[in-house]
């Protein structure tokens, strides 16, 4: 049984409880277990997926959150920024499902987060869980 955390991003609490909810049931079906942890935003994920990782605590993690464009360029800053922290702590070997929805407007990212449509937040723990099994597999 792994040790599961989800380190969200709250901003939008409907879209964030439902990217939460997704997250959760793949990994509580796969008969892991889950904790979350709340950071400020999106640019704050990776650091705390770096600090959590030193700890020792938990196998995989799961990056949660929503960007959506503004009208200035920060979303292009905060969308590019988070997901090259999550990939350089990939390529450190840490387990990690970016779930992280950037999108135009919020009919997107209902859309997505949403576990009866796209389901982003259930698709970031499946890859959590495939990068762990990976990472086990070739020690």
């Amino acid at each position: 049984m792994a040790n599961i955390l989800i380190v969200e991003a709250r901003f939008y609490d409907h879209l964030n409880d439902m990217l939460i909810a997704g997250a959760r049931a793949v990994i509580e079906a796969a008969g892991h277990r889950t904790e979350v942890l709340t950071v400020p935003g999106a640019l704050e994920v990776p650091g705390a997926i770096a600090l959590a990782a030193e700890s020792d605590r938990y196998d995989a993690f799961v990056a949660l959150g929503v960007v959506i464009r503004g009208e200035t360029y920060h979303f292009e800053i905060v969308s590019n920024e988070s997901a090259r922290g999550i990939m350089a702590l990939t390529m450190d070997g840490i387990a990690i499902g970016n779930g992280i929805l950037t999108t135009e407007n919020e009919e997107q990212a209902l859309r997505r987060a949403d576990p009866a449509q796209l389901d982003k937040g259930g698709g970031a723990a499946q890859a959590a869980l495939a990068m762990l099994d990976l990472k086990e597999r070739l020690g």
